[in-house]
């Protein structure tokens, strides 16, 4: 039987319960590769590790105890990725950011490539790539054209992402998004298609799983 492990960075270094609710929305976005698994009897763990430097060392732990057959880690990217090709990093190119960035030299030695994903600068531009949805979510007075424009979310700087957010949603009646309070719920509500079409991030991680998860 072959098995996928996926660390990925969020929920909080103390909140386990936020940890618990991030996983199965996590889970639920990436729903038809994890039913993909199921059916080819794939065992699969999703683990939201708090902090990004916690999430890292926990990858690289799961590396060397050979956890899975698949161990992927995945992460923000905060910055913009260096690349040949803007905004569409390749698996070596993704593993230099964190390197530089980070200096994770020593949690990547054994990884992979294809199996080290950003999350473009920041979670939340996956979940702004559905405006339909947000504004599902936020009902009335939420203001949709304060969101980025761009095409390509993964280029849209981090500050400027939170700000339009912000502006966005502070005169509904849930008031202001927060990651605790509204990501997980709306990570259960955004259509992975529509993700896809604005993060290239996104779709470098579900199309590459697809392709692990039929090979296996």
């Amino acid at each position: 039987m072959s098995s996928i492990k996926i660390f990925v960075e969020g929920g909080g270094e103390t909140n386990a319960d936020g940890r618990g609710e991030l996983r199965v929305a996590f889970d639920t976005l990436i729903g038809a590769q994890k039913e993909a698994a199921r059916k080819k009897r794939m065992k699969w763990d999703t683990v939201f590790c708090g902090g990004r430097s916690e999430t890292a060392d926990e990858f690289a732990k799961a590396l060397k105890r050979k956890d899975a057959d698949f161990v992927v880690l995945v992460v923000d990217a905060e910055d913009e990725v260096t690349s040949a090709t803007p905004s569409h990093p390749t698996p070596a190119e993704r593993v230099k950011h964190l390197e530089t960035r980070d200096g994770w030299t020593e949690q990547l030695k054994e990884a992979t490539p294809e199996h080290v994903h950003l999350m473009t600068r920041c979670m939340e531009a996956w979940v702004v790539a559905d405006e339909e949805k947000l504004e599902e979510f936020y009902g009335k007075d939420f203001k949709k054209n304060a969101l980025p424009k761009r095409k390509v979310l993964d280029e849209e700087p981090k500050t400027s992402l939170y700000a339009a957010v912000e502006k966005a949603t502070k005169a509904t009646k849930k008031g202001s998004y927060g990651k605790v309070k509204h990501a997980s719920a709306l990570l259960k509500m955004v259509r992975p298609g529509k993700v896809a079409e604005r993060c290239v991030s996104f779709q470098q991680l579900t199309q590459w799983l697809d392709a692990a998860i039929g090979g296996a």
